[in-house]
């Protein structure tokens, strides 16, 4: 099992970057082969939308590291991305390099919409991991629904897990302790009184995210 992710966060200590890390580590645990790319720290330039992967089957942009990524992108069993959510959408950093998958889809546009065909069979396994700051997930609606969208027109055979933190308004928030978040809730203008279901609701993400990646992980035990 070859597990790419993508972390979308601006801080190494942040929520959604602390989730992917747990997730990362149970899958190496169990033997699978893992990397992580910081979407803040790779040379990569934005899609100008000119449309000649249509032609050449691959993103014709270059000086940028995009060609290596697209191929462990492919090579990749499953892929992970990570982001916190700002205005309820992902990350910029991430959304730059989202943009760049449209190099391994071919758009014919016809009078009644438009007919996406992949360049490569898609197989794999996606994983979304969301913190906001929101008490409500549906603030994170338009960047899931990018994520629906993206695995089915790579692909029918493409599933798609997400996972969602909310109330998270802090780096680190979602791994402190029950005192920690007393002490915290006040300087958010938050009642106390939440802290409790709170912190188990955040344990249960940690745990969600360490049970994927020994999933994966036990997948790639299964398939030797």
């Amino acid at each position: 099992m070859k597990i790419l992710a993508f972390n979308g966060s601006p801080r190494r200590r942040g929520n959604s970057s602390l989730l992917l890390r747990h997730l990362l580590n149970a899958a190496q645990s169990t033997g699978a082969i893992t990397e992580e790319i910081i979407a803040d720290e790779v040379n990569l330039k934005y899609c100008r939308g000119c449309l000649r992967c249509n032609l050449a089957k691959r993103c014709v942009i270059k000086g940028d590291d995009w060609q290596e990524i697209s191929q462990k992108i492919i090579e990749s069993d499953a892929l992970i991305f990570s982001s916190p959510v700002y205005f309820h959408h992902l990350s910029a950093q991430l959304k730059k390099i989202l943009d760049r998958f449209r190099s391994f889809i071919h758009v014919q546009i016809t009078e009644d919409g438009l007919i996406h065909t992949p360049w490569h069979h898609w197989q794999k396994k996606f994983v979304l991991i969301l913190s906001l700051g929101s008490p409500v997930s549906i603030d994170a609606a338009p960047a899931i629904d990018l994520f629906k969208f993206l695995t089915t027109e790579l692909g029918p055979e493409n599933s798609l897990e997400t996972l969602t933190g909310t109330r998270l308004a802090i780096a680190g928030q979602v791994a402190l302790s029950r005192s920690q978040l007393r002490e915290l809730y006040p300087k958010l203008k938050l009642s106390t009184d939440l802290v409790d279901s709170d912190y188990e609701r955040n344990q249960e993400l940690i745990k969600r995210c360490s049970d994927i990646g020994n999933k994966l992980g036990s997948q790639h035990q299964t398939n030797l």
